[in-house]
């Protein structure tokens, strides 16, 4: 089984029907470091199987400013969901921070077996369910918890993101500057 199809059972099993036609849709491909995914912009068709690396999905402001909105760290989905569901135009970025593995397939493909495969489509809706609660987790932390607190989250949350990834892209994530986290993480070394 090609690794899409085993993340995928591991959230919700597959009939071997479903596993056969998923397998068909998915095709690896590498990335190198700083490779879109998607651009802003674009109309995404593809959904991504995150195998191994770091994606971050950002958004620019109209001062040229980036904003971190959140990581993907393999193994993990990638993909400009409201570009696909609503056939607009993406809005938010996704950039590779490290090389990449990633198996793609047409978005339209995997949505028409949601028809054909009621498996399928628990597992989408299980995948949405997740992206939602993660979602909203994510906008309590930014506006009731304190830098520090967000940075300790981060750090439970991706273990070895620091040691991957330029501090710039953490201290963006957080919504804090470089200086504020260079400050967190020294005041924190000091426990």
């Amino acid at each position: 089984m090609i690794p899409p199809i085993i993340y995928f059972n591991n959230i919700s099993p597959l009939s071997q029907e479903a596993i056969a036609a998923m397998t068909t849709l998915f095709e690896p491909a590498n990335f190198r470091e700083n490779e879109f995914f998607v651009k802003e912009g674009q109309y995404a068709k593809k959904l991504g199987f995150l195998e191994s690396g770091i994606v971050r999905a950002f958004f620019v402001s109209e001062e040229g400013k980036e904003y971190n909105k959140q990581f993907f760290v393999g193994p993990s989905l990638v993909g400009a969901y409201t570009s696909l569901l609503t056939k607009q135009k993406n809005r938010i970025a996704q950039k590779t921070l490290t090389d990449c593995k990633i198996w793609t397939a047409p978005f339209s493909e995997v949505d028409a077996l949601y028809e054909k495969f009621h498996d399928v489509e628990r597992l989408g809706r299980k995948i949405a369910e997740y992206y939602f609660l993660e979602k909203e987790k994510k906008e309590l932390e930014m506006a009731l918890l304190d830098a520090e607190k967000r940075y300790l989250i981060l750090r439970e949350t991706f273990p070895d993101l620091e040691m991957k990834i330029p501090q710039y892209h953490i201290a963006s994530y957080l919504g804090i500057s470089a200086t504020q986290l260079s400050r967190v993480r020294k005041k924190l070394s000091k426990k």
